[in-house]
């Protein structure tokens, strides 16, 4: 009788114990967040990274603008910086 017994508790609180787990779902959850994340990061990355594009080619205007008044006044122009290539955003 006490076999039994012992056995049939020791079945219910395993079961029980494994009923309560939830590890793998916490896991997958902190995972889907997780790349969330990532991919707010990437985006503000890439916003920023455009916006330095759009103020050298700015700056490379107003670089060919100032040579072009030297120019005009006859002193020697300025070296022209080099201007960047704009990046795109990544397409997921």
């Amino acid at each position: 009788m006490r076999k039994t017994l012992a056995i049939a508790l020791m079945l219910t609180a395993s079961l029980g114990l494994a009923a309560c787990d939830k590890k793998s779902e916490d896991k997958a959850q902190d995972a889907n967040q997780h790349a969330e994340q990532a991919q707010e990061k990437m985006n503000e990355a890439q916003d920023k990274v455009n916006d330095a594009a759009k103020e050298n080619a700015e700056a490379a205007k107003d670089q060919a603008e100032s040579n072009k008044a030297a120019a005009q006044e006859g002193t020697a122009p300025v070296a022209p910086a080099a201007p960047a290539a704009p990046v795109e955003a990544p397409k997921n």
